[in-house]
């Protein structure tokens, strides 16, 4: 059998009305290789005008890296080490977070034109060498994102290695992350050189072997089994994975080996210790208080 679990999006409110399906973390699925948080946004028509509730505001991060990837719409993103990057789809924000970062994510392109928002957040949990590094910000486009298209499977290497391609994202750790624009009846194998891969359909409807994958499902692959995703009707599909890098705790949006690290991150955001976005420091979010 090429799947583990199959597992639903839940709906989760970012805190301002804005919603997404969580798929990861599940409980008991936490990771899948070394990505530990995946998020699927819309599709929504947002109109002109939406109000500022809306916006991701100001944030912090530890231990990670997050990687936001559109199908349509835009993103505006600022970030403590005074990054201002506008995405669009197909493009590629790399931010580490390390030692720690802050960053916001505003709608501001809808805001004055509106809006078709489609698109996916995913984090990846750093290695424990690198939990503490430097923040940094990327951003990716053209050449530096390996595209195919073969048999009505166009695609597109986010990050990582796969299929003799390799993406110019620098990462911490073996991995992968493909998106799959898929004509009806076509077919990709998905790689088999992690030992954990996922496999999510983010539109239309996608077969492994017996197993209906419709938007908002992830199927956890077995390890190394092989495993061809096909098209039942055109689809977009997104295949991920990697090696594992160990256990790791989450609180709100720290990621950490460490849960004496957690508590000293939340600290300091508590006692507004961390900067804000150049540009972008006049809101804070207090810190949630923890659940169960």
């Amino acid at each position: 059998m090429a799947i583990e679990r199959i597992i639903d999006k839940r709906t989760h409110d970012l805190g301002g009305g804005l919603e997404v399906g969580r798929v990861l973390p599940f409980h008991a699925r936490r990771m899948v290789g070394p990505f530990v948080f995946f998020d699927h946004l819309g599709p929504v028509d947002l109109a002109p005008g939406i109000p500022r509730a809306l916006d991701v505001r100001p944030h912090p991060h530890i231990g990670l890296a997050t990687v936001t990837y559109l199908y349509s719409g835009r993103i505006t993103h600022r970030d403590s080490l005074g990054f201002h990057q506008e995405i669009h789809p197909g493009e590629v924000n790399w931010m580490v977070a390390g030692s720690g970062i802050t960053h916001s994510e505003r709608l501001e392109y809808a805001r004055s034109n509106g809006a078709h928002m489609h698109g996916i957040q995913a984090w990846v949990a750093l290695p424990e060498a690198d939990e503490e590094t430097a923040p940094a910000f990327y951003h990716h486009e053209g050449a530096d994102l390996p595209v195919w298209d073969d048999a009505g499977v166009q695609g597109r290497l986010i990050a990582g290695e796969a299929d003799g391609m390799k993406a110019g994202v620098r990462t911490h750790s073996p991995l992968f992350y493909q998106h799959m624009e898929m004509e009806q009846d076509a077919r990709h194998a998905v790689t088999t050189d992690y030992s954990e891969r996922a496999v999510y359909c983010a539109s239309g409807e996608i077969a492994i072997g017996d197993a209906v994958l419709r938007p908002g499902q992830m199927a956890v692959l077995s390890s190394r089994d092989a495993a061809d995703v096909v098209a039942l009707q055109p689809s977009v599909a997104m295949a991920l994975g990697g090696d594992p890098v160990g256990e790791r705790f989450l609180f709100w949006n720290f990621v950490s080996s460490s849960k004496e690290r957690l508590e000293q991150a939340a600290e300091d955001w508590r006692q507004q210790r961390m900067k804000l976005p150049e540009g972008d420091d006049r809101e804070f979010i207090p810190l949630p208080d923890r659940k169960g």
